[in-house]
């Protein structure tokens, strides 16, 4: 929320100036009284809707999930490929990967150079993320709206639900109110492996 002329947003504690050539000093939107502020058009509105630029260009407009070659305004292709949001995120996953299996890379290179074993505990954890990376990588690619993306690499943990008996039917209290019940989300990437030291 702020305050408005126009649909122009104006700065709070900073002077500005009206389209008309007023100057207004820094606490004028402050001091001003509401008969003050309607008698120059400004008005108290909502703010520019808040959106993930991560996933999306606009409140609106979803960034492309694959890559697609890019076109002019025309529809002219330009020679290049647009990276979408599942290449761009699978890399991301690689760069985790790799943030988590370096700081255990000084134990691989001691055991090569003084001809001694690498820790079973450490093989197995590297192996592991590498695994949870592949594994991630196709979760993303399995996704087909930018909602289920975004739910997939940062969705909440668990989430609540109605239970189901056993023929998948929604159970209620003797009220007729639905038993609710928390689980983990099932549609949340797989969990990176916790490092053995």
């Amino acid at each position: 929320m702020g305050y408005f002329i126009g649909s122009r947003a104006l700065p709070m504690d900073r002077p500005w100036t009206a389209d008309n050539g007023t100057q207004y000093p820094a606490n004028w939107l402050r001091l001003s009284s509401t008969a003050d502020r309607d008698a120059i058009g400004v008005s108290w509105g909502a703010d520019d809707p808040v959106y993930d630029q991560r996933f999306w260009w606009s409140p609106t407009l979803p960034k492309e999930l694959d890559d697609k070659p890019a076109v002019d305004v025309d529809g002219k292709e330009l020679g290049y490929t647009q990276t979408g949001l599942k290449t761009q995120w699978k890399a991301t996953q690689n760069q985790i990967a790799g943030s988590l299996i370096a700081p255990s890379d000084w134990r691989i290179i001691k055991a090569k150079e003084t001809s001694t074993n690498i820790p079973t505990a450490w093989k197995t954890y590297r192996a592991a993320v590498r695994t949870s990376c592949n594994t991630r990588q196709t979760e993303i690619d399995a996704c087909s709206t930018v909602d289920e993306l975004k739910e997939l690499l940062f969705g909440s943990a668990t989430i609540t639900r109605q239970q189901t008996d056993s023929d998948g039917n929604g159970v209620v209290d003797s009220d007729g109110n639905a038993v609710m019940e928390t689980v983990a989300n099932p549609n949340i990437a797989t969990a990176w492996p916790t490092d053995p030291s």
